[in-house]
């Protein structure tokens, strides 16, 4: 039986739904989970409610729990998976500083966790604890699996694909969601005998093939959307799709960032015309923490608490590879020639393959031109940050920030190296010196 080890398994949430969805699947069921978090309290509430779970499905897991720095080797000695889901610095500090210094200088932001320059920060705090993950895993578990669900997305799979020799995929849920949810939110039905195609890079990939018993549906959608004039959370996706022809996969306030469109100090009107949640991420923080205190006395106080398999793709891709049964997911890789007009060592997100030979990506060839052309807006961040990260050189750090799309439609030069030198000077023990 498999070992599956969960990096970060105090968030417990999202730990119930990977590994409960493990729990739940035949070829899984009997694994060895082995958590791993650094902090003792999230850590040991996660194994409580996983050990209640695995009770009620008869007891077929063996659950371990590992703290620390100094327990993270045996966390993933043997391993065959490791899933990763940490979050470095947490909401407070890190998030706050994320936001906070930036706004001092004009500049606001909506997630800050994927591009824009808490994205590069974020990336800058968590490459260097991944590269430790990797340096564990070449030594103790060296033909695992790492599957991270961890942002940003593209700069720290991106980073572990190129600089490491560990078999890395990472995973998003917008992928799964993008066309079922675009085509609801239209009042158009939805069911299996709906096909799409989506590729791009992580939480900007396009949705380039909508269609229904052969039938093309884009127009009947760029209809209804033209048609929907009230207020609602995916304005700026609508609009995108308008300008540029596609739907794209994540969220109306994700995207009002990674673009210079958007969120701009000369025209304040844009944030209420599009419905733009600004400060958004630190309110679902504040939200989350307070919605956990109610939610771990249910989960933790349930002695029958049990588990529906989810739709993560985490446990669909372990139970392809253990029972070499394939399976078809959207995954971030590598870009070796698959979207040919996007650079190759960028990281990009296209449908894969998944079976006992482990993960295939498919081939795409070029994306519309205009598609393509934003995603490279967005790809230049990514590689210059980590780049950034690798030689610890400031310059790349500007860099990535005078290159960003929302940083650069809004600050000048001198303003964007004085916010990195602020943010840098805040970041102090969260992220290597730089030279």
């Amino acid at each position: 039986m498999p070992k599956i080890t969960f990096m970060g398994a105090g968030s417990t949430v999202f730990a119930k739904n990977v590994l409960g969805d493990s729990m739940m699947t035949p070829a899984l069921a009997e694994s060895t989970i082995a958590l791993y978090d650094i902090d003792a309290n999230r850590l040991n509430e996660s194994k409580m409610m996983l050990e209640t779970i695995n009770r009620n499905n008869g007891s077929k897991a063996k659950i371990e729990a590992y703290l620390g720095v100094d327990q993270r080797k045996d966390a993933l000695r043997g391993a065959n998976y490791v899933v990763d889901a940490i979050q470095v610095g947490g909401y407070d500090p890190c998030t706050i500083t994320d936001f906070e210094i930036p706004k001092k200088y004009g500049l606001r932001q909506t997630i800050a966790d994927t591009l824009g320059i808490g994205g590069i920060f974020r990336a800058l705090r968590t490459i260097p604890v991944l590269f430790d993950f990797a340096r564990d895993m070449e030594e103790v578990c060296p033909d695992a699996w790492f599957l991270n669900y961890t942002n940003p997305m593209a700069m720290l799979s991106g980073a572990m694909q190129r600089y490491t020799g560990v078999k890395t995929v990472g995973l998003c849920h917008s992928v799964q969601v993008c066309c079922e949810g675009l085509m609801k939110g239209l009042g158009m039905e939805y069911d299996d005998s709906v096909q799409w195609k989506i590729a791009g890079i992580n939480h900007q990939a396009w949705l380039l093939e909508v269609t229904k018993d052969g039938v093309d549906l884009y127009p009947e959608i760029k209809r209804r959307a033209a048609a929907r004039t009230e207020k609602h959370t995916d304005m700026v996706r609508y609009e995108v799709m308008k300008r540029f022809g596609y739907y794209i996969t994540e969220s109306s306030e994700h995207n009002a960032e990674y673009m210079p469109y958007f969120i701009k100090a000369k025209y304040p009107e844009l944030i209420d015309r599009f419905n733009i949640p600004l400060d958004e991420y630190p309110r679902r923080c504040i939200n989350q923490i307070a919605r956990w205190e109610k939610q771990r006395d249910e989960l933790l106080g349930d002695a029958n608490l049990t588990h529906e398999r989810s739709h993560e793709y985490a446990s669909y891709i372990m139970e392809a590879m253990e029972t070499n049964k394939p399976f078809k997911f959207g995954g971030n890789v590598l870009n070796t020639g698959l979207i040919t007009n996007l650079p190759r060592n960028a990281c990009v997100e296209v449908p894969c393959m998944v079976d006992k030979s482990g993960v295939v990506p498919t081939y795409i060839g070029d994306l519309p031109e205009q598609c393509a052309a934003m995603n490279r807006t967005n790809i230049g961040v990514q590689l210059l940050t980590i780049e950034a990260a690798v030689t610890k050189k400031k310059d790349y750090i500007y860099q990535a920030a005078m290159m960003d799309p929302h940083t650069a439609a809004e600050l000048s030069i001198d303003d964007i190296v004085a916010m990195c030198d602020d943010l840098i000077e805040a970041h102090k023990g969260w992220i290597p010196e730089y030279k």
